[in-house]
């Protein structure tokens, strides 16, 4: 985990905004280039054979609306910005704090996903299917579970034996203790809070080995003992 700001991960992508600015520098150049070649055009055209009006006032329409069309991208990126300052800021108001967060997502890295499984009694036998972000099935693992709080690790490695590409994936479990009868596995994640990752598209805060994006915290405390 990089540092910075304790407990915390950044990083900036300032390749768009690279790419706008010049695209504004570039249209702005070609609309006054554009405007100098029509001046001249007009102050020397023939008197017996005048420009056709309606054909350069299109051509000064499409540029203007060229123009409008890369300042509100200018607004747009800007107002983008400064949300996900905020968020990133609200953010690190969770380190130190004890939260409860839906733990069926979890990221894979470096070949290792973990997740964190908790059966209220023994199950015989887990189908646990792995999706990926589009919901798509990767693989399926069939284990026993004991009863209480356990770890899933899965490798990365899908249905086929080739090694999955890093990213978030998802289980679903169907489990069946030894009568047969569903049970229903909890895979929330509690603990303190150690750090932030604001590297991606939203922040995943960081709770012991589990990595769980902060739109799946389920409940917050202090963690302060009274």
């Amino acid at each position: 985990m990089a540092s910075g700001i304790t407990g915390t991960t950044t990083s900036t992508n300032a390749s768009s905004t690279t790419s706008i600015g010049g695209s504004s520098q570039q249209i702005a150049g070609n609309f006054q280039q554009f405007l100098t070649l029509l001046t001249t055009q007009l102050q020397n055209q023939n008197p017996l054979d005048p420009m056709d009006t309606n054909q350069f006032t299109q051509q000064l329409v499409q540029f203007a609306g060229v123009e409008q069309q890369l300042k509100s991208n200018d607004r747009l990126d800007s107002i983008l910005t400064n949300a996900k300052a905020s968020s990133a800021a609200s953010a690190t108001g969770f380190i130190g704090q004890t939260v409860t967060a839906d733990g069926k997502t979890a990221t894979l890295a470096n070949g290792s996903a973990t997740w964190n499984l908790t059966a209220p009694r023994a199950v015989t036998k887990a189908t646990i299917t792995i999706l990926d972000a589009n919901s798509n099935v990767v693989g399926t693992l069939t284990k026993a579970l004991t009863a209480g709080s356990q770890t899933l690790t899965w490798d990365g490695k899908n249905a086929s034996g080739m090694t999955s590409s890093d990213g978030k994936y998802s289980i679903k479990i169907d489990a069946l203790d030894a009568t047969g009868s569903s049970v229903a596995v909890d895979t929330a994640v509690s603990g303190t809070v150690t750090s932030v990752d604001l590297s991606g598209s939203e922040p995943v805060l960081a709770i012991g080995s589990s990595k769980v994006p902060v739109s799946s915290v389920r409940s917050i405390s202090s963690g302060l003992s009274t």
